[in-house]
């Protein structure tokens, strides 16, 4: 049987943080799928399209080094639904600090009442992660900081693109 592991969020831009997360996740599972959420109230920077080819580009090496099939896909609605699209057993969650905890815990009561099923997997983010946040990075970025540090070097080459 295979064990499949859904890690979901926006990935607007794709963070040194969300690698830490997805290397972490890869000795739990046999295929991960990198699940891209849409939505159509929210104007991301990064396009959709180069949002999976990021993913692809910077954690495809590192799932096939691990010997893990990644598949990177978008979503448009609940997560527990996408899960069983998928036939995900294990949800993957970051945390950094215990504001994410917190929050963390009631999404996992909440799906866990909506699918029993599907086990949370809570990740710590290495200490050298914890402070980084894809709002911060599109923060930054949007004023001409330098976010080299805190996103892998294609994302800051596609950055560069978006903000010319």
């Amino acid at each position: 049987m295979i064990r499949t592991a859904l890690y979901p969020g926006t990935f607007d831009p794709l963070t040194n943080g969300h690698v830490d997360i997805l290397r972490a996740a890869l000795p739990l599972c046999d295929r991960l799928v990198a699940a891209v959420g849409v939505h159509p109230s929210k104007a991301p920077m990064v396009s959709v399209d180069d949002r999976i080819e990021l993913i692809e580009t910077v954690c495809g090496p590192l799932a096939a080094e691990a010997g893990v099939e990644l598949t990177v896909m978008t979503f448009d609605n609940l997560v527990v639904d996408f899960a069983r699209e998928v036939d995900a057993g294990i949800l993957v969650r970051g945390l950094r600090d215990g504001t994410d905890l917190d929050y963390e815990m009631q999404m996992a009561g909440m799906n866990g009442a909506m699918a029993p099923d599907l086990q949370t997997v809570f990740l710590p983010a290495r200490p050298g992660a914890r402070h980084i946040t894809a709002t911060l990075v599109r923060q930054i970025a949007g004023m001409g900081g330098d976010v080299s540090p805190f996103v892998p070097d294609a994302v800051l080459a596609k950055l560069a693109g978006y903000l010319d």
